[in-house]
């Protein structure tokens, strides 16, 4: 009784002994009432609810989200490569890539999502995606047809899809700004390399906010101790970082590096 009571917090008196009743054992309303007065549970109205980290986290399980990362390469040719990123645990996959993206491809890369998904199929109940026209009928049948509903986000609309608009944006940053691309097969290998440090690399034992802005953390994530800073040693000189006369004295910017000749300077 105790743990039907703490497992639904919003459960009362009633619904505790209509559960334990659904087990084919009778029990009297005032004898549950007793049973959780006297371990310390206090009736549900009074019961805290779920603490904010788990209100956000709860529902992510479910949900992923497509977009589009339009790389331009440089034999100037335009390539699209499809991501998914699962918004319990911010595991990106890579749907497919073309330079043509179309209706019947993109469907094609639905289901092709879908097997690689496997059994976590059952676990998706939300799809995210933008308007797009690669986006039709035929790919939301395929999520539909296995439960899923599609949560198309509202036009100019970035923020409604704003995880996998960081997944994209981080993906520009870290990776196709700096390097450039020569065609379909070069981006799926550096891709697939990244995507694969990023999901199963160091970097995927570091915390992770549970949503956009937030500092709390996903409780499967463990916090890895970071190394501490080596100790500095030698004199140090400082260096301007902008000529004299930008900015006022204090506002001066200085950066302070070990002098070669051994002396301070």
């Amino acid at each position: 009784m105790i743990r039907i009571a703490t497992e639904n917090p919003g459960w009362g008196t009633g619904g505790c002994r209509a559960s334990w009743s659904a087990l084919r054992h009778r029990i009297a309303a005032s004898t549950v009432w007793q049973i959780l007065h006297d371990a310390g549970i206090d009736p549900a109205p009074r019961r805290a609810g779920p603490t904010w980290e788990q209100f956000l986290t709860a529902p992510a399980r479910g949900i992923i989200a497509v977009d589009f990362v339009r790389v331009d390469t440089v034999l100037l040719r335009r390539v699209c490569a499809l991501i998914v990123i699962e918004h319990g645990t911010r595991r990106v996959h890579l749907a497919g890539i073309t330079a043509h993206p179309g209706g019947a491809w993109t469907t094609q890369a639905a289901r092709i999502l879908l097997m690689d998904l496997g059994q976590r199929t059952s676990a998706v109940k939300f799809v995210i995606r933008d308007r797009a026209g690669q986006f039709t009928g035929s790919f939301d049948a395929v999520f539909t047809a296995v439960g899923t509903r599609i949560v198309a986000s509202p036009p100019h609309a970035p923020r409604a899809n704003a995880i996998c608009e960081r997944a994209v944006g981080t993906l520009r940053r870290e990776l196709l700004d700096r390097l450039p691309v020569t065609g379909e097969q070069h981006l799926r290998r550096v891709l697939t390399e990244y995507l694969t440090h990023d999901n199963t690399g160091p970097a995927a034992s570091l915390p992770r906010p549970a949503h956009p802005g937030s500092s709390r953390n996903l409780p499967t994530r463990a916090r890895q101790p970071r190394a501490p800073d080596p100790p500095e040693t030698g004199p140090r000189r400082t260096h301007p970082r902008v000529p004299r006369g930008c900015l006022t004295a204090h506002m001066a910017l200085r950066i302070a590096f070990p002098s070669p000749t051994g002396s301070a300077a």
